[in-house]
């Protein structure tokens, strides 16, 4: 794959882009201000964006004079439709292992992962589930009563004095 450096005013955005791109921008222009330009952005034979319109606006925020571009040759006019869906929609379909997650944040200190760090407390809170003391814990008998009416029978009880 050939990559080239070209100027960001020869890019030209595809008018009918439907992908919406406007809040992942900062976060885009935070990753390539922290690990430079990784992934190029991909465009046809006229310089029109394939692939890569966040990375793109992310370039101008950034005030880049030039971006790495990969020209797609030997695509029909449907397969170029087809990727610029294709490229946004498949990484839809990935979930993150939280458990994972939780091992590698760690071991990254303060560089940007794209999650803001009240993203990165809440994954990373152990909640306490030792016994505390029994003001803390309360005491059963003292539940307010939760009346509920069965699904079967239609009875009344109360669901926190079995």
């Amino acid at each position: 794959m050939q990559v080239q450096d070209q100027p960001i005013t020869e890019i030209i955005p595809y008018a009918r882009n439907p992908r919406h791109n406007e809040k992942a921008v900062d976060k885009v222009a935070a990753s390539i201000k922290e690990f430079g330009f990784r992934q190029p952005i991909v465009v046809d034979s006229e310089n029109v964006i394939i692939a890569g319109h966040t990375r793109y606006l992310a370039a101008q925020k950034l005030k880049l004079d030039t971006v790495p571009t990969h020209t797609a040759e030997g695509l029909t006019p449907q397969q170029v439709k087809a990727y610029r869906i294709a490229d946004n929609r498949v990484s839809q379909e990935a979930e993150w292992d939280y458990d994972m997650l939780k091992l590698e944040l760690p071991e990254i200190g303060e560089l940007f992962t794209g999650f803001d760090q009240d993203e990165i407390d809440e994954m990373l809170y152990e909640p306490d589930f030792g016994p505390g003391s029994e003001d803390e814990q309360g005491r059963l008998d003292e539940l307010s009563p939760k009346i509920v009416d069965c699904p079967q029978c239609g009875h009344e009880f109360d669901a926190n004095h079995p």
